[in-house]
């Protein structure tokens, strides 16, 4: 089965002749790289057309719009594979990626998503966060269990999934213009019900440095994801009769609150933080956690940052048969 490899590229020289020399390396032959330079003002399009000329399964395309949406639009256009993955320019794939990506999903046919482990590297040393979230992924994609946190953040590397084409077809393509497309995606594939297929091997490296795109471009910053989880909880999952309730009063519970109000949806707000119970903030006063009347079924959103908290909340809420994505639903 031949596998389309879609690559947008803005500016990457540094690292472009990397990532195409480990998908040429790759131990599986039958793939085709669409790559779109985005309006690169470096060498990309030099490097691009001397590995066009010397490897014919590499093709590339000038985007005639702007952004990475609109690169992975025309090059979905152009791509003729059974199997469509994406690839970042600035990364590395393991030289078996593709192989293990596509047995997997010939074993579990239609209505799966391959998802892969991923492993961060930087000169400079991967710094606390990310490597916490790479854990957190990998988790995830080793249970298979990635959507029931997708609420948190992208459960689904953008550089690390595979599906067949007719999937990614009934789930809407790159058609959608929201940011960040990769998120975005990812609530589509659980949206359309597809399932994971996990593969238990770190198949992706995920290069980090201070210019990466996720690092500097506004379309990846907090507001953005804010709006996009919940764009889906109220088109997916939010129950209109039941009583809606915020638990945390930090900087996240704060902006979902200003949402919320923004929306004119009525919510309460708990805390457990004793400086701030009573306390008025956008005009809604702030109640102990012991208020949280559980025997009522709230949908609670949860926003606080702290793991140890995380898992003490859980833990209390999954005694009382409280499901995820459904009851509650952890938004940090």
């Amino acid at each position: 089965m031949k596998v389309s490899i879609l690559i947008p590229v803005k500016n990457g020289d540094p690292f472009l002749k990397e990532c195409l020399d480990s998908i040429v390396n790759q131990s599986y032959p039958h793939w085709e790289v669409i790559v779109v330079n985005d309006h690169s003002v470096d060498n990309t399009v030099s490097l691009l057309e001397t590995y066009s000329h010397q490897e014919s399964r590499i093709r590339f395309f000038h985007n005639k719009g702007k952004g990475i949406v609109k690169a992975l639009q025309l090059a979905y256009s152009q791509c003729g594979g059974e199997l469509i993955t994406r690839m970042d320019a600035d990364d590395l794939m393991k030289p078996d990626k593709i192989s293990l990506m596509v047995d997997q999903l010939i074993q579990k046919g239609k209505g799966y998503v391959g998802v892969g482990l991923v492993e961060y590297f930087a000169e400079e040393g991967v710094g606390e966060g990310y490597f916490y979230y790479q854990e957190w992924l990998n988790t995830l994609t080793t249970n298979g269990t990635n959507f029931e946190e997708i609420y948190k953040e992208c459960v689904i590397p953008s550089p690390s999934w595979m599906m067949f084409k007719e999937d990614f077809e009934k789930i809407g393509r790159f058609d959608s213009e929201i940011y960040p497309e990769d998120y975005e995606l990812a609530f589509r594939m659980m949206k359309h019900d597809l399932k994971i297929a996990s593969i238990p091997q770190v198949i992706h490296l995920w290069r980090d440095y201070s210019s990466r795109t996720s690092r500097t471009d506004p379309h990846y910053s907090d507001n953005f994801f804010l709006n996009l989880k919940m764009k889906y909880f109220f088109e997916l999952h939010r129950d209109s009769q039941r009583k809606l309730t915020i638990w945390g009063a930090g900087r996240k519970g704060k902006e979902l609150a200003a949402f919320l109000i923004k929306l004119n949806c009525e919510f309460s707000w708990v805390t457990n933080n004793p400086n701030k119970i009573g306390r008025y903030i956008y005009g809604k006063q702030l109640e102990s956690e012991e208020e949280l009347d559980l025997n009522q079924l709230p949908q609670i959103l949860i926003a606080i940052r702290n793991k140890g908290a995380q898992k003490e909340i859980k833990k209390a809420l999954d005694s009382r048969n409280l499901a995820p994505n459904c009851d509650y639903f952890f938004l940090s």
